[in-house]
């Protein structure tokens, strides 16, 4: 049971959270396509799972020495030692292995958006995330392939709202993150973020950034919401207003427990442990629901 344990926390399961993303567009196509795709939204799911956890394993690998200098890192089991290099490509290997079959299985077009995840994770974990800026938006743009992903195994209409919407509120999280490292290393009394772009005097620049790229997307589910288009696919599009005050309310409050201190270095974790966000998804979905 140990070792599996281990092998859990090396493929980082507990981040399969984010790809729930996949079953956004599902949910929200519903009303036309009703239960079929969900065969292959699950698909889609286990195939995006599995790469991103073995591109988590290459990440942890590419930087085992500076996670062995941070005081939360180090404890991961590769920089720790836990688990030796070589299991840990194994376990990358059938993880890809397993991922790309399933994406194979769920068509080309899904293949292609996996392929295109894994090319810019891996540049990601080479080069780009010592790149200011160009981090943080990279990190919007592979939580909206998962969007995308989405859209492809539910064969549902592309909606260009809903994927700029995504860039600017994932955007606004990955400066959310940066702002709460750079926070932990002011704290730390040390200026530059080891493996980063990022200095500590960064930090006042990415809360207004952050908080303005997080405030854009509220906005625009508010045009969306207001868009006649859009209105013609919900049988009651009033009840869409749920999702405002509730998105404006937990955004705010994530940049103000950030500020306070108080936040973890992932604000996508920070959630799954956080009562209010549950409160604010409940109304979300319920806004959606009412809304059909």
């Amino acid at each position: 049971m140990a070792t599996l344990t281990l092998f859990a926390r090396t493929l980082r399961l507990h981040q399969w959270v984010k790809n729930l993303l996949i079953f956004i567009p599902f949910l929200l196509g519903w009303q036309q396509v009703g239960w079929a795709p969900v065969g292959s939204v699950l698909l889609a799911f286990f195939a995006f799972s599995l790469c991103a956890s073995a591109s988590y394993v290459i990440n942890d690998l590419l930087d085992r020495e500076a996670d062995r200098r941070h005081p939360s890192k180090q404890h991961r089991p590769i920089a720790s030692g836990a688990i030796s290099p070589a299991t840990a490509l194994v376990l990358a290997g059938l993880a890809l292995v397993g991922g790309l079959g399933l994406a194979y299985a769920g068509g080309h077009k899904l293949l292609m958006v996996v392929s295109v995840y894994l090319v810019v994770t891996l540049a990601y974990s080479l080069r780009i995330k010592s790149l200011a800026m160009l981090d943080v938006v990279t990190l919007g743009f592979l939580y909206t392939l998962r969007i995308i992903a989405g859209i492809i195994a539910a064969d549902v209409e592309l909606s260009y709202w809903i994927l700029v919407f995504s860039m600017f509120f994932f955007v606004s999280l990955a400066m959310l993150k940066r702002y709460s490292e750079l926070y932990n290393l002011r704290q730390r009394a040390e200026e530059t973020a080891q493996g980063r772009g990022y200095c500590a005097q960064d930090l006042e620049l990415m809360a207004s950034l952050g908080g303005a790229s997080g405030y854009i997307a509220v906005l625009i589910m508010v045009l969306y919401i207001h868009d006649p288009l859009i209105a013609e696919k919900y049988a009651h599009p009033q009840w869409l207003w749920l999702v405002f005050p509730a998105l404006l309310y937990w955004i705010s409050r994530m940049w103000l427990i950030a500020h306070r201190g108080r936040m973890d270095e992932d604000p996508v974790l920070y959630a799954i442990h956080d009562r209010p966000s549950y409160v604010v998804a409940l109304f979300c979905v319920l806004g959606f629901v009412l809304s059909l």
